[in-house]
């Protein structure tokens, strides 16, 4: 018999390989989501606070007051949402959060007073959470257990050219500046956020058997739970679970670290710079776009290197990176005025590059450690860590930055050294087969986009 030769790749699937993304066939529907979602959340982060400001009669103060409170009624959501996860699925989840998050920003539209501002606020937050704690198993769900982190490394980077678009509109129109201008963009960033979840909820289902792809790790679960399960009609297990995997209790604590890093764009970089480095806000502005075009060019790319490497030697990376980068930018406070800017790339070179190598083993391993038949309550204790350490970090940094200017720095190049020791041993492995339920048993696995089972 003549040996039998599959055919070579086509010139955009050789252009696919080359920039490190996924196969993107048949997934049109989950890529364009979650453009058009990131296109509405440019749009929303860029200029709420303007929008009320302008559209109220309400003070800077009362207006980021009422913003803030209403962020932090949403902080106990996550354990609920997880719930939800459990029982529906990502791919439900993920579009009533966008749904949520359009109601929010029609609320926005007639809101005049600040309890109204906290009310539609919490809504928006509330849809956001919840998109965002769907959104990593489903993207486990399109990979289908292959191309996993590259699949999380273009998920980020397209959110940061659809955020980084978004950002640019909302600029077009505070430039206009009337109240009709911000109001018409408050109105296609409910239509975006509306059509993102019609595209996520209609998802094709294909094939309903099997589990969640491919190439997945997760062991053969024990039969005990499956009986537990098929008599209670409940997952087997619940949060005291969750609190009882230290594995995973590890994996959260480290991505404490992360979510403080995350922080330093939007808290510490412009203060910082402007009046304590004396360097022009152009500057800032300038190292901004920098970390932005970085992860647009090369997430993707450097996803191709992550997927081939251990989580754990790439987390340990990511960790020392951002420990360099912060140590950089406190030394910039005794560098002469020339160096200074010099200082300020190569810090945020250092500081990007930790965020392109941590943000995708860190998503996938939230996922792929915790066991199928209660993935939705593992991932509501992970997004606690973004939601509390999101809430708490402006707070503590401001604080440690109004101590002394090297504080903070000091402070985030620690706990990202003391974040090594929580990395090693983690691995792509879920809790103990024990502990872990039959992928059938588990909330409603999907097959999406038509995509046949690899």
């Amino acid at each position: 018999m003549m040996p039998q030769h599959s055919p070579a790749p086509s010139a955009w699937r050789r252009v696919q390989t080359a920039w490190g993304l996924p196969d993107l066939a048949g997934k049109g529907r989950f890529v364009t989501a979650n453009l058009i979602d990131s296109l509405g959340n440019g749009l929303v982060m860029a200029f709420t606070v303007v929008f009320f400001v302008t559209t109220t009669s309400l003070s800077l103060v009362a207006v980021g007051t009422a913003l803030t409170i209403g962020q932090l009624l949403v902080l106990p959501f996550p354990l609920f949402i997880g719930r939800l996860l459990d029982t529906y699925g990502p791919r439900t989840v993920v579009a009533v959060g966008n749904w949520i998050s359009a109601a929010g920003f029609i609320g926005f539209l007639f809101s005049h007073a600040a309890w109204q501002i906290v009310l539609w606020q919490f809504v928006a937050q509330l849809g956001s959470t919840a998109f965002w704690m769907g959104n990593s198993p489903l993207t486990v769900q399109v990979a289908q257990g292959v191309e996993r982190a590259r699949w999380f490394g273009f998920v980020r980077a397209l959110r940061n050219v659809g955020v980084g678009f978004g950002g640019a509109a909302s600029a077009v129109a505070l430039s206009i500046g009337t109240v009709g201008g911000l109001r018409a963009v408050m109105v296609l960033n409910v239509v975006t956020f509306a059509v993102a979840g019609w595209l996520v909820i209609t998802l094709r289902d294909a094939d309903t058997c099997g589990a969640t792809g491919a190439g997945s790790a997760e062991p053969k679960p024990a039969e005990p739970e499956q009986a537990a399960v098929e008599t209670t009609g409940q997952p087997a297990g619940g949060y005291r679970t969750v609190l009882k995997d230290t594995r995973y209790l590890r994996l959260v604590a480290t991505n404490i670290s992360f979510v403080f890093a995350s922080t330093v764009i939007s808290v510490l970089l412009a203060v910082y710079a402007v009046d304590y480095l004396d360097v022009g806000a152009w500057i800032v502005g300038a190292v901004v776009v920098l970390n932005a075009a970085m992860v647009a060019l090369l997430q993707t790319l450097a996803s191709r290197w992550i997927e081939a490497r251990s989580p754990v030697t790439v987390l340990v990376l990511a960790l020392v990176f951002n420990a360099a980068a912060f140590v950089v930018f406190g030394t910039l406070l005794v560098l002469p005025g020339w160096a200074v800017i010099a200082g300020l790339l190569i810090a945020m070179v250092l500081y990007t590059v930790a965020e392109i190598l941590g943000s995708p083993p860190t998503s996938e391993l939230s996922v792929v450690m915790a066991p199928e038949h209660l993935r939705g309550r593992y991932l509501g204790v992970y997004q606690l860590s973004w939601s509390v350490g999101g809430a708490v970090a402006p707070a503590l940094l401001t604080a440690l930055l109004a101590g002394g200017a090297a504080l903070p720095w000091v402070f985030l190049a620690a706990i990202s050294v003391l974040a090594v020791p929580l990395v090693l041993g983690l691995d792509r492995r879920p809790a103990a087969a024990g502990e872990a339920a039959p992928a059938g048993d588990a909330a409603p696995v999907e097959r999406l986009d038509g995509d046949p089972v690899g």
